[in-house]
């Protein structure tokens, strides 16, 4: 690939254009101190050398290039500007382009030494001649090499810092869905009992006395506990870590607390092998059913919900189904939507499988597959 090196400033262009008509301003001087006759030719040359000389920094290099080394074959005034041209050429030009002009200022320059005089044998001075414009060709691509290496380099390093921007954004919103879905599993489902144990306050105020004590008990325990979840969340949030990561023990005390706020869960707890689960499968048992638990509360109040945890060598499947409810019977009222999405997000990342929809004959049905190496 071929990368043209970085404009040169116009205060370098202006300086080279002056050296080179220095040189050649004394290149003519120096070839016409003794014989005259050759003045107006070199001057000429002289003349046309700076005029081509200012082609060489634009899209017409090639040309201007070619240009001076026949200028070069009818007077040494052209010199100093055909040998800028074979350098400028070699570090802005493929390879095969360069070794073109280098060898038409090469022939140009043994033309001129072969009708003009020159300072040394014939023999030297074309070794001589082959010798520079070969240098002027390495140089040039070496040149040219090195600036598409420091553009590859720093193309590079904007890459790799475009991506480590990208990765840092992706990771700060896997970080806030992490929060959110802690924050959802959590304090979602306690307020969602306490909503429940309010409600059933509030629709049975001439219940039993020691009833009503007992379900302000209940709520006084569910604030207790949610403003602990709410800890448990900020810590996260520093980036403590959770004290207590949910177990599947603690699947029978979401059961009878579900219970106690006046919902009829029957459970199916495991018989046996939940000690080999790993603790990340186990939480995500526990969060299915603690949506499944919160969602019956939230859309289908009254429903009863059935809840049923298997574990297998390698697997583990949990169900949440409920009825429907009772029609007309106090909600939570709608959610957010975002904690199926979490529990689909947990399930994936383990491997597993999350299903979550409707049932035929009337309900709603959260179930989760998960596997483990054996």
């Amino acid at each position: 690939m071929h990368v043209p090196p970085a404009t040169l400033p116009r205060r370098l262009l202006i300086g080279a254009w002056l050296a080179i008509a220095a040189l050649t301003a004394v290149v003519v001087v120096t070839s016409n101190l003794d014989v005259r006759t050759g003045l107006l030719l070199d001057v000429s040359v002289a003349l046309a050398a700076l005029g081509l000389t200012a082609l060489l920094f634009t899209r017409h290099t090639v040309a201007a290039a070619l240009g001076l080394a026949a200028l070069a074959a009818l007077s040494p005034a052209a010199t100093p500007a055909a040998t800028a041209a074979t350098l400028q050429v070699a570090r802005s030009r493929p390879i095969r382009t360069a070794l073109l002009v280098a060898v038409a200022g090469t022939l140009g320059h043994a033309v001129q030494a072969l009708w003009h005089p020159v300072p040394l044998p014939l023999v030297w001075w074309l070794l001589c001649d082959v010798a520079v414009h070969a240098a002027l060709l390495g140089w040039g691509a070496f040149w040219q090499e090195r600036a598409l290496v420091l553009w590859s380099l720093r193309d590079r390093a904007r890459r790799a810092e475009a991506e480590q921007e990208q990765r840092v954004a992706e990771a700060r919103t896997a970080e806030r869905t992490r929060i959110a879905r802690e924050m959802h599993d959590t304090l979602a489902h306690r307020l969602s009992l306490l909503a429940a144990t309010a409600g059933a306050l509030e629709y049975r105020p001439d219940a039993d006395p020691a009833a009503l004590a007992a379900a302000a008990g209940r709520v006084r325990s569910g604030v207790s506990d949610a403003l602990e979840d709410l800890r448990q969340v900020i810590r996260l949030l520093r980036a403590d870590g959770l004290d207590h990561a949910p177990d599947l023990d603690d699947v029978a005390g979401l059961v009878e607390e579900a219970r106690e706020a006046g919902s009829a869960v029957s459970y199916d707890a495991p018989a046996a092998g939940s000690a080999e689960v790993p603790p990340a499968v186990r939480t995500t048992l526990f969060r299915v059913v603690q949506e499944g638990l919160t969602n019956a509360r939230r859309h289908a109040a009254g429903a009863a919900v059935r809840v049923e945890l298997e574990i297998g060598p390698g697997e583990a499947t949990v169900r949440v189904a409920d009825d429907g409810g009772r029609p007309g019977a106090p909600g939570d009222g709608p959610g957010s939507g975002t904690g199926i999405v979490g529990l689909h997000e947990r399930v994936t990342l383990l491997g597993g499988r999350f299903d979550a929809g409707p049932r035929a004959g009337g309900g709603f049905t959260l179930a989760a597959w998960l596997p483990w190496d054996r």
